[in-house]
């Protein structure tokens, strides 16, 4: 592979260079904040230079996929809430891979389809390999008549260098144990060897992020030849026993609903068990319905194409009869866990399964439209509802709901988890602020809101990367609190 740099080419490497210092800058200098969202609009703006007249496929998932990267991006700058915090770090170049391998594909691949994700491998692995070419040109250019001579020389170097260590080893110590002051200049070595080292760490770094800009989107650059699909043979269901199968479970989940019907939507709880036990139990109703019903679904639907006549309708009517017992099982448990909140309060995690179930919901739905409307896609509709969802409960900040929550339960119920909430996030900590400014008198609040203040001013997290909203009306409030 033979690579010709053009000038614009040498100039996407130095844009390259200076993306990998902004990532560096962002990404690896304190608590990730605005840092982020400052990365992506530069990482894109160069991008879209470099591609300025490529003719971009896929256009409709990419703008969709594109949004999506700049809301989770937004995040960091909105909100600080610690398992989005993490999950994103993954997640956010996950998905500008996917879209930039997406948008820069053949229009005539099919995005969809099982072979697009060895797809993305290869064009991963042919921006290592346009580094590897690159680098070796540039060495090869650079050595010219002389290169030969240059590199025995440097070997001769190298040699000297490891005859002169155990020698230069022996010889310090005596200098050391000879003169008191010799011995404080050498022991000052480590701390600037360490600083030294702190600015080679950075170096490295930035180059790791521009040559893998560099290499990826040159790559990228590049028309590729489609990956071909593998003539695999579908497997396929026999009606009979799908049917069998299905008719079976039906049974079950019938005779499961119609015989605690009562008590899955009483609201009250059957004799023997605790409330922890009762939500439990629904988790792992939901679990169930999850891992075993949606999976046995969507194989039915996938593998059982062929069958025909009065078989498929019993089929069809089975696996409705399917989703929609799967459905009172999900309600059953939405409402399990509404009666532990009732009683334990709300956290983020109860919440957040309270969402999935809605979710879980929409994804029934859905799949009870397409066992009877055949041409729809299940994998467009379930790729595209989960970046929703997870895009959503990004944006609508599930931590202001609990502490809303928790606040409006202390003025019913005057129970309150402030250890909770103060660990939650920037969000909780308003929470706790909003409730001294309307009952100072709650047990340990002052002691806690006291604590945090002090915290505050011995932090020296003032960096631009770190700044945060939710987090900086905290600092403010914090600040104009008369504890």
């Amino acid at each position: 592979m033979e690579i010709k740099m053009k000038q614009q080419d040498w100039i996407f490497f130095l844009l390259c260079l200076l993306l990998g210092i902004v990532a560096e800058e962002a990404l690896f200098r304190g608590q990730i904040g605005v840092s982020y969202f400052v990365f992506i609009v530069v990482f894109y703006s160069i991008f879209f230079w470099r591609f300025r007249s490529f003719s971009f496929s896929h256009q409709r998932i990419g703008y969709f996929l594109l949004i999506i990267i700049w809301i989770l991006a937004a995040g960091y700058y909105l909100y600080d809430t610690a398992l989005f915090y993490g999950l994103n770090i993954l997640v956010i170049p996950g998905l500008v891979i996917l879209h930039l391998v997406l948008i820069t594909s053949p229009k005539t691949m099919k995005w969809n389809q099982l072979f697009f994700s060895p797809y993305i491998i290869l064009r991963l692995m042919d921006g290592i390999r346009y580094n590897y070419h690159f680098t070796k040109s540039a060495a090869v250019k650079s050595k010219g008549n002389k290169g030969e001579e240059r590199f025995l020389v440097w070997k001769k170097i190298l040699i000297g260098i490891l005859i002169s260590v155990p020698i230069l080893f022996i010889i310090l110590n005596l200098l050391i144990e000879a003169d008191s002051q010799f011995d404080r200049l050498v022991g000052r070595l480590p701390e600037l060897l360490s600083l030294r080292v702190d600015y080679i760490f950075r170096v490295v770094i930035i180059l790791i992020y521009a040559f893998g800009f560099f290499g990826f989107l040159q790559a990228l650059s590049q028309k590729r030849t489609p990956v071909k699909e593998l003539a695999v043979r579908p497997v396929i269901m026999d009606g009979v026993i799908t049917i069998t199968v299905l008719v079976l479970l039906d049974l079950v989940y019938i005779l499961f609903v119609a015989v605690q019907f009562k008590y899955f939507f009483s609201g009250s709880l059957e004799a023997g068990f605790t409330y922890a036990e009762y939500a439990r139990r629904g988790f792992f109703e939901l679990l169930f319905v999850t891992l075993i019903n949606l999976t046995v679904i969507i194989g039915v639907i996938c593998l059982s194409k062929d069958v025909h006549g009065y078989l498929k309708q019993s089929i069809r009517t089975a696996l409705s009869i399917l989703v929609l017992s799967s459905g009172v099982i999900l309600v059953s448990a939405f409402m399990r866990m509404a009666l532990y909140e009732e009683v334990y309060g709300f956290t983020f995690t109860r919440i957040l399964v309270h969402s999935f179930m809605l979710f879980l919901l929409v994804i029934f739905a859905y799949t009870l439209v397409k066992i009877w409307l055949e041409k729809l896609s299940l994998f467009h509709f379930y790729f595209i509802a989960s970046l929703l969802y997870y895009a959503g409960i990004n944006v609508v900040n599930i931590d202001q709901m609990v502490v809303d929550r928790n606040l409006s339960r202390y003025e019913e119920t005057g129970k309150i988890d402030i250890q909770y909430l103060h660990y939650l996030s920037s969000t909780g900590r308003l929470g706790l602020i909003e409730l001294y400014e309307k009952h100072p008198q709650t047990p340990g609040l002052k002691e806690l809101l006291t604590q945090q203040k002090a915290e505050r001013e011995y932090s020296n997290s003032n960096s631009w990367q770190s700044y945060n909203v939710t987090r900086q009306r905290v600092y403010e409030e914090l600040s104009k609190l008369d504890l």
